[in-house]
Order: C-alpha cells, then structure tokens, then sequence
C-alpha cells in the first residue's frame, strides 16, 4: 500500500490539474471574464507551497537549477517530488523514501489547502448558483474535493509511518478514511455555498465566527509544534480557518475529545446559520 500512494496521489493532482485548465478554458471561451479571472487568481496561492518546497530543496543541499525553478514556477515542483519518491521507492532506502514521502505529503496537503480548496468553493458555487447544468465546473469541482480528501488521507498515512513499526494501514482503512474526509468536506463546502447564495456576504460572518471559535482554541490547547510566539499565534490563526472545514491533528496522543469539540462547534455553527 505503501507504494501506491505516491501513484495515486500524482495521479489525482494530474486529473484536478486538468480539469482546472478546462475549467479555465471553458469560462475564456464562453466569455465569462469573471469566473476566468477567479478561477485564475485561485492559482495563486499555490505558489507558497512551491516557494517551500524550493526551499527545502536547498535545506537539502540540492541547489536548485534554471530546471528546477522553471518546473516550480509552472507548478510541477510536487510532481517532481512524486518522481522523485518513485524513483527512491525502486532503487532507494526505506529512510530516504519516508523523507522525501513525508516532504512531499506536508507540502501537498499545503498546496490543497492553499489553492484546491478555494478553486472547489469558487466551482461549487458555480454550479449551484450560476449554472447548475454546467459539466466542466461540476467535474472540476468533484475531482478537486476527491483531491483534497486524498492530501488529507496521505498525510494521515504518513503520520501512521511514522510511528514505530512503520506500519502501513491496510487498504480498507485508507478507504474508509477517503469517504470520511471526502463527505466531511462535501457537506461543509456545500452548507457554505448554499448560505452564500441565500444570504450573500453573511457567509463571511458566520465563517469569521467559527474561524475565531476555532483559533482560540487552539490556542488553548497550547500545541508546541512553533515554539516563537507570533509564529505560533501565526500558525493557531491558520489552522484555525482550516478548521472551518475539516479537523487535523495536530497533536499526539488520542484525538477523540478533540474531534468531539470540533463536531460540537460546528453542528453549532449550523445551526446558528440555519436560525438566521
């Protein structure tokens, strides 16, 4: 099982990728200009995580060339990467392959939640408000949240190898992590939209609520894993608006009281929305 997540991970960054560059192509040709401009500036923030993984690379004591910069500014800075682990996995050690796997899961999940994530909401709220019988919007906006779900269930198995033992789940549980992370999102995503399309910017509110909710609670929790202290009210902040739609551990030991308040918080914040 080991193996077939770097595949299956390129793999499905391959298809979201294109599906993105149609859904480009289809807003240009229809002369949507403010869809197409949306869906471009959703591209954007992906350049953080090509920017770290750069950096990584020269951390490594891999001086990036002309190559390597080109390929991460096109965007193809984590395909490489995937390469790269597939090429380990053939003829490398088990360390050197749980490295690069591990680099390459941080910054894929960083990159989903930096630029797919925006690009599913941005598409999802197409297809519920604008054009409900659009297929390439619909199509982009499925593959982005099975891709999204995917960053999250690699990372998990990431985190599993690296514990002693180095045991890898076996298939039936990835499965079951898949569909538990791709319905979480899904109906997040999909609460959100159709709040925004009945009550417009008041989604703004009731997600700055829950972003705050969230934040001081992680604050609470007094995670170590950024030892300044504005970066740590820096990273609280961040994963705080991460928590608006999925739960991450990111502490160690069990996590079922934390998932239970994370639950709580948001069926709260459902039913406030509901309510107004």
């Amino acid at each position: 099982m080991r193996g077939a997540v770097p595949r299956l991970s390129l793999t499905l960054l391959a298809a979201e990728s294109g599906a993105r560059l149609c859904a480009i192509i289809h807003y240009l040709v229809r002369g949507q200009l403010g869809w197409f401009g949306l869906t471009i500036a959703c591209l954007v923030p992906g350049y953080a995580a090509q920017l770290l993984s750069i950096l990584w690379f020269r951390a490594d004591g891999h001086a990036p060339g002309c190559w390597l910069l080109a390929l991460h500014l096109l965007q193809l800075g984590l395909w490489k990467r995937y390469w790269d682990v597939l090429r380990a996995e053939a003829g490398g050690g088990a360390g050197e392959v749980l490295a690069q796997l591990g680099d390459v899961c941080v910054l894929r999940l960083l990159e989903a939640l930096l630029q797919t994530l925006p690009h599913l909401l941005l598409q999802a709220y197409v297809v519920v408000a604008v054009d409900p019988a659009g297929f390439i919007p619909g199509v982009s906006a499925g593959l982005s949240l099975l891709s999204l779900a995917w960053a999250l269930v690699s990372y998990s198995h990431f985190t599993c190898l690296l514990k002693p033992g180095h045991l890898s789940p076996p298939a039936a549980v990835i499965l079951c992590l898949l569909l538990w992370r791709t319905g979480m999102l899904g109906t997040r995503v999909l609460a959100l939209v159709l709040f925004a399309r009945l009550y417009s910017f008041w989604v703004f509110a009731v997600a700055g609520v829950h972003w705050l909710l969230m934040s001081f609670w992680l604050g609470a929790q007094q995670t170590d894993i950024v030892a300044q202290p504005c970066r740590w009210r820096l990273f609280n902040c961040l994963l705080g608006a991460v928590y608006i739609f999925c739960y991450i551990n990111v502490r160690p030991g069990p996590s079922r009281t934390r998932v239970a308040v994370f639950y709580a918080v948001s069926t709260w914040n459902v039913l406030c929305s509901t309510w107004m």
